[in-house]
């Protein structure tokens, strides 16, 4: 049984929303720093001081590294890097900030960009945060930063990890990374992204 680690988990649980990880070979630990939703641990992606060094195989971060100003983006992938064991991977998926600039110039700022559970997404609630959740007061959901492909990879190294892949799906607004703690070769990468890439096309960014 390995371990990962669900940063800004909100209400989900592993599932279908967690690729790769919806087996019974993988144990779920959820962080969050709102404790409405009942995380096992609460925290933030800045202070995962509630983890030890190395305790988990992998962290899972969806739709939380936008949430946090520029500057403090190293500090949560230097935490996210130390929680890891020595083999240990991230898998992380947040907005694609070109996909939705092309959106806002060929369509503008509130045309509906898709249909989400929450309703509809217009560009505002992907470039600053989901205004729904905002107004009845969810400050937590504002946007701080965004990333393009080429940031995210970019970023990622940056941090350290040993081997990144990144994809846009851009028809989702969407990007996905995989970035292994050591160096590793692209065979190991690969398979890695082809587990927690949706829709993985064996683009090696890295």
């Amino acid at each position: 049984m390995r371990t990962f680690l669900h940063v800004g988990c909100g209400p989900g649980r592993k599932g279908p929303k967690t690729p790769g990880f919806d087996g019974p070979d993988w144990s779920e630990v959820r962080l969050d720093i709102d404790p409405s939703v009942s995380p096992d641990l609460i925290g933030t992606i800045t202070d995962l001081s509630a983890v030890e060094t190395g305790a988990v195989d992998a962290v899972y971060s969806s739709h939380n590294i936008e949430h946090v100003y520029p500057h403090e983006v190293p500090v949560a992938l230097a935490e996210f890097k130390r929680v890891l064991n020595p083999d240990g991977f991230l898998s992380i998926t947040c907005p694609d900030i070109l996909a939705v600039a092309k959106f806002i110039a060929a369509r503008g700022l509130e045309e509906t960009a898709y249909v989400s559970g929450m309703g509809p997404i217009t560009p505002v609630d992907m470039l600053y945060g989901h205004r729904g959740s905002m107004r009845s007061g969810n400050l937590f959901m504002a946007h701080r930063t965004g990333f393009s492909a080429q940031t995210m990879l970019a970023t990622l190294q940056q941090a350290g990890f040993g081997k990144v892949v990144v994809m846009s799906r851009p028809s989702q607004f969407l990007l996905w990374a995989v970035a292994a703690k050591a160096v590793c070769d692209d065979a190991t990468i690969t398979a890695l992204a082809q587990r927690h890439i949706p829709g993985f096309t064996g683009q090696i960014k890295s």
